[in-house]
């Protein structure tokens, strides 16, 4: 099996601590243990925040902007390279061609972001799309997609199911109201829709909520099911587990 995970910045390192970068590494080498390859796009999270808005106040312009963003991202995926094994690349890949080589010696491979006005949330799609994987999951601060901020709105409706087509349009929804947060962006729903890639949207601050998903399908967040795909996929990592 092989599969992307997307992981938030703000997941993967909420406080400088580095025991949440550790649990993430263990669950990607132990899937890797079990016979799956592993591709993982890591975010800026509240750091990039803070950098941008400094930068911003100090008139950098967008594009700038975008690449300080990239900057972090990648100095978040070197600290997840860190807490993993020799069976990992040593670098982040700075480019899909680089991570498909990378998956295809059999390495784990770590991507930051890759280029201005893209997120990891399409670089993410975008990796999964290129590498034909059989599974993408976003590991976020929120347990799946909502109708609305579910921080800002108190009814907001989980959906524990969309098809590809369904979740362009909440998203687009979501983008349309000022200030409201998505857990996914547009493009990479959209790239999601294209290329018809199975996705889970979960809550990864547990990151064994990503290893249950990965291994069995199991979790608590939002399917994102391809319109010709059947309701069950076939390439779970274990049915026994």
């Amino acid at each position: 099996m092989k599969v992307v995970v997307s992981i938030g910045g703000s997941v993967l390192v909420p406080d400088p601590s580095t025991a949440r970068v550790a649990e993430h590494a263990d669950v990607v080498e132990n899937l890797v243990s079990e016979g799956c390859r592993v591709g993982a796009v890591v975010g800026g999270g509240g750091v990039a925040r803070d950098y941008i808005g400094a930068a911003r106040e100090l008139d950098a312009n967008e594009i700038e902007l975008d690449q300080l963003g990239i900057d972090v991202t990648r100095l978040n995926a070197r600290l997840l390279i860190a807490a993993l094994s020799e069976e990992s690349v040593t670098a982040p890949a700075q480019n899909y061609e680089q991570a498909s080589e990378a998956l295809r010696r059999g390495n784990i491979c770590i991507m930051g972001g890759v280029a201005p006005a893209q997120t990891t949330d399409a670089v993410g799609a975008a990796l999964a799309e290129y590498v034909d994987a059989d599974l993408l999951i976003y590991a976020t601060s929120v347990p799946g997609v909502y109708s609305d901020d579910p921080n800002e709105t108190e009814d907001a409706t989980k959906y524990d199911e969309l098809t590809a087509s369904e979740l362009v349009d909440v998203i687009a929804g979501l983008e349309m109201n000022a200030g409201a947060s998505a857990p996914v962006d547009l493009l990479a729903a959209k790239i999601i829709e294209r290329s018809g890639m199975r996705t889970i949207v979960l809550d990864g601050t547990d990151p064994d909520r990503i290893a249950r998903a990965v291994r069995r399908g199991e979790h608590d967040g939002t399917d994102v099911i391809p319109e010709r795909a059947g309701e069950e996929p076939t390439y779970w990592a274990s049915d026994e587990q």
